[in-house]
């Protein structure tokens, strides 16, 4: 089985990124890497990842629309650092 690495600095940069860009009210982001140690599509070392973010800039947008907004944000990081994102957003008054 495949080490793990740790990715404390990808989070931290993860978090900046989202901070600056949705100043959200909720923000969690959970390392899931070590439930797919050996994945052939993370043998690079990228991560896999679980964010919960909520936000006012998500207001009246389309799930759609907020993954996009996510993914526009960690652009940077996707392929190298993470391989696989799980996201839920919404906005802070929204349960979904």
């Amino acid at each position: 089985m495949s080490a793990v690495p740790d990715n404390s600095a990808r989070i931290a940069r993860m978090r900046l990124l989202l901070e600056q860009a949705f100043a959200p009210s909720t923000l969690e982001i959970r390392d899931d890497s070590h439930l797919h140690a050996g994945h052939a599509g993370a043998a690079s070392g990228a991560g896999h990842f679980h964010l919960r973010i909520r936000a006012a800039a998500f207001a009246g947008q389309a799930p759609l629309a907020r993954h996009r907004a996510v993914y526009r944000v960690l652009d940077t990081l996707m392929g190298a650092d993470i391989h696989a994102l799980s996201i839920d957003a919404a906005a802070p008054e929204s349960s979904t």
